[in-house]
């Protein structure tokens, strides 16, 4: 048996970048082999082994043969014949197609050392069609290493994919999984870009397709087009380093900028609420868990209320405080107040204000958060008097700290 380092590990070795992990394929093997040595079989469709040791991930070499729809409908075919060249040429890209051996030597059938020194993203063979999955890790490259240039053949295939009508076959728990990797990529926005390229924003993305071309108040957003408005908003979080559950609140706050009314463009009056329901949609749709949900909608429905702080009065502040859970969810407040940051920052001419809002709200929920409710009870207060003595009680705080009553 011969084991080989293949895939990203090796292209990022190349590139002067530190792996994330490694990944190795083992040529002319066998399951019994693999057990024989102590390897743990974790694949279904197709023999993969964690390492006694490292437990990082070993696949037999395989071939795999198109057999219906989507990216699961393939027949994998391993023995000890099949070739490390063979298991190669079934992957994506080929500066992914590159494996080097236990000596250092590097093994490239596919000329993607080449095209790594050309910055060049290239499909490896024609089957590459055969994979919708391709389409968004295509994309996601393009994140990844935004200097590289997607060749016209592979942005081409890309297209006939979409064409063919495949992306519908594709598991909403492998987007959302996709997405994810896109949020610790280097420039997420190119991962939109790709998917507007060909055509694959609108099948995948639908909700954020129709904020392309859609125009804002050039007073507030200089940038103009919402589209691009979101694309900066991304690049903003990510120099932000924020985390991939605030990041997709970023990626969904401004969906209802594709419902405004004609009439009302390029202003927005209503976007907030407007976006609350293809937010929603979208997270049943690619099956996100409840806390990226709940973070998301929270966002769509409030990110206007929280940038305009120095203008609301003590019963609004202390109800948008309340309304979003701070006092009990004082983490995910302050993921919201991070993804307003992101937005805020995601303007032509803004990308470094200091967002002076995010200060302002944690003093208002410091300032209120620190209630004596045990003294309400013993006063009497209890049920929906309880909550309105306490409401009340924060409500005077706020009063007090906008008179200048309070110190800072």
């Amino acid at each position: 048996m011969e084991i080989y380092l293949v895939g990203g590990a090796v292209r990022d070795e190349l590139l002067g970048l530190k792996p994330r992990e490694r990944d190795w394929v083992v040529v002319g093997s066998s399951p019994e082999e693999m057990l024989e040595k102590g390897f743990e079989q974790v694949g279904k469709d197709f023999p993969v082994f964690l390492h006694p040791e490292t437990k990082e991930e070993y696949a037999l070499a395989r071939t795999e043969k198109k057999t219906g729809n989507g990216y699961n409908g393939f027949v994998c075919h391993t023995d000890k014949s099949v070739t490390l060249e063979e298991d190669l040429k079934r992957r994506d890209l080929t500066i992914n197609a590159i494996a080097k051996d236990d000596s250092g030597n590097i093994i490239d059938p596919f000329n993607g050392k080449l095209d790594l020194e050309n910055k060049c993203l290239r499909h490896v063979s024609d089957a590459f069609v055969e994979d919708p999955l391709r389409v968004l890790r295509v994309a996601r490259f393009s994140a990844h290493l935004p200097e590289f240039t997607l060749d016209k053949k592979t942005l081409a295939l890309l297209k006939e994919i979409v064409i063919s009508g495949e992306l519908n076959s594709l598991v909403p728990e492998r987007v959302f999984a996709e997405l994810k990797k896109v949020f610790n990529c280097v420039a997420p926005e190119k991962f939109l870009e790709v998917l507007q390229q060909c055509k694959a924003l609108e099948v995948i993305f639908p909700e954020i397709a129709r904020l392309v071309d859609v125009p804002q108040n050039a007073k507030i957003h200089p940038e103009i087009d919402t589209f691009l408005h979101l694309k900066k908003c991304l690049q903003a979080a990510k120099k932000m380093d924020l985390d991939a559950e605030t990041m997709f609140a970023v990626f969904l706050h401004d969906l209802g900028k594709g419902l405004t009314k004609e009439s009302d463009l390029p202003d927005h009056p209503e976007h907030c609420s407007l976006g609350i329901e293809p937010a929603k949609d979208t997270c049943k749709r690619l099956k996100v868990p409840a806390s990226y949900k709940e973070l998301a909608v929270l966002m769509v429905k409030y990110h206007t209320e929280v940038h305009k702080v120095e203008s609301l009065g003590p019963r609004h502040i202390v109800q948008l405080l309340t309304y979003t859970d701070s006092y009990r969810r004082e983490d995910r407040f302050k993921k919201i107040l991070k993804a307003c940051k992101a937005d805020s920052r995601g303007r032509t001419g803004y990308e470094d204000c200091q967002y002076t809002q995010e200060k302002m709200w944690l003093r208002y929920l410091e300032l209120t958060k620190g209630i004596d409710v045990h003294d309400l009870i013993s006063k009497g207060f209890d049920g929906e008097q309880l909550k309105q003595a306490i409401y009340l009680q924060r409500v005077n705080i706020v009063k007090k700290w906008q008179q200048g009553s309070i110190s800072a």
